[in-house]
């Protein structure tokens, strides 16, 4: 990407995200040499094209399921992709100082932080890290709000918790709502698919077309 331009707008940096992760699953990716010209022109600034908040998962390679260039992304995570003041201030950073037009929250199948929530809620032992616990009792509304409507399935969970992470990102940050509002940012949540490579969109607010 960094030979390209810079997409502008919400849907030329969603076009971006897509074909990038079409490179992926067709193994014809662009970006396979990172080298030190690049890095020496990075070092001076960074001006990413969207940002991604996403599962702290090691399969979920941002740069690498994407298939962009360091420096394309600004890219936050934790496990579960579950909202904190640091996640709030980090994506509001990437849209006011960095100007990046597109957020993606991304999910993905089989996910740790959501099947550990799963298991409390069904009654299971959970571990014993204390913080653990706190992520869980974050994502525990989901699974409770699921089951609630006949959705047992970790997709359907899943999904529906990147619904909510969004609905909850935009509730808090008043700056990425007026954003939205004003046709300059969109946010899209997606769930990526571990085995297939690809991501599969859930929702979009804002305009991406």
């Amino acid at each position: 990407m960094n030979n390209s331009p810079r997409p502008q707008t919400p849907a030329a940096a969603w076009q971006a995200m897509l074909a990038g992760n079409q490179r992926f699953v067709t193994d014809s990716p662009r970006h396979l040499k990172q080298d030190f010209g690049l890095r020496k022109e990075l070092a001076k600034e960074q001006k990413p094209f969207a940002a991604l908040f996403g599962c702290s998962d090691s399969r979920l390679s941002a740069e690498i399921i994407f298939d962009v260039s360091l420096g394309d992304l600004f890219v936050v995570r934790n496990a579960g992709q579950v909202i904190a003041e640091t996640i709030l201030g980090s994506l509001e950073y990437a849209v006011e100082v960095l100007g990046v037009p597109l957020i993606l929250v991304l999910g993905h199948d089989e996910c740790g932080a959501i099947r550990a929530t799963m298991n409390a809620v069904e009654g299971q032992a959970l571990p014993e890290g204390e913080f653990i616990h706190n992520l869980v009792q974050r994502i525990s509304p989901t699974v409770e709000a699921a089951h609630a409507n006949g959705l047992h399935q970790i997709d359907q969970i899943t999904d529906l918790h990147v619904r909510h992470t969004i609905n909850e990102l935009i509730a808090r940050s008043t700056l990425i709502a007026s954003r939205i509002e004003s046709g300059k940012l969109a946010v899209v949540g997606a769930n990526y698919k571990l085995t297939l490579g690809e991501i599969q969109e859930i929702v979009t607010i804002g305009n991406t077309q």
